[in-house]
């Protein structure tokens, strides 16, 4: 990926302005256009600390969508020692997944878009997202922590 700001650690957001919040309902609208799960800021170019994510309830035959959630200036404050191990993909990297593990758990603070302070629990796949999407904002793209494919052992010919 050649984008620069997609590789740049993106800037807190000092002040919620008019004009933040219409960058925010663009960025909910835009990840719901590419039916993404997540977004963040850097993707659609501008490097400011500022997530769009989708949180899901696991149901016996599909997963139900729940609520989407704007997230500024978000931090991991605790993550579980336990890892899951999920495919990825992501809307910058059309075409591309990969296995990647990831916090099961983790507890997080934000800015909500009304400028309260916001901390939550996520988990499972939940987790997942939010990972992923701070990732961007460090710079970081889910490529770079994509599990090596285990080689296979070649078989014995009788």
């Amino acid at each position: 990926m050649n984008n620069p700001i997609l590789r740049s650690v993106s800037d807190e957001v000092e002040e919620i302005t008019e004009e933040l919040l219409e960058f925010c309902d663009k960025l909910l609208i835009s990840m719901r256009e590419h039916k993404g799960v997540g977004l963040a800021a850097p993707q659609v170019g501008e490097n400011i600390r500022i997530i769009a994510t989708s949180q899901w309830e696991k149901k016996p035959k599909k997963d139900k969508l729940l609520w989407t959630t704007i997230m500024i200036n978000p931090k991991i404050v605790d993550k579980s020692k336990e890892m899951i191990l999920r495919e990825e993909a992501c809307i910058s990297l059309p075409n591309s997944t990969g296995m990647v593990r990831r916090h099961k758990s983790i507890n997080i603070e934000f800015i909500d878009t009304k400028g309260q302070k916001q901390k939550k629990k996520y988990k499972d796949f939940n987790a997942v997202i939010i990972q992923h999407e701070i990732d961007h904002l460090d710079g970081i793209l889910f490529m770079d922590k994509v599990e090596p494919e285990k080689k296979k052992k070649p078989t014995k010919k009788k």
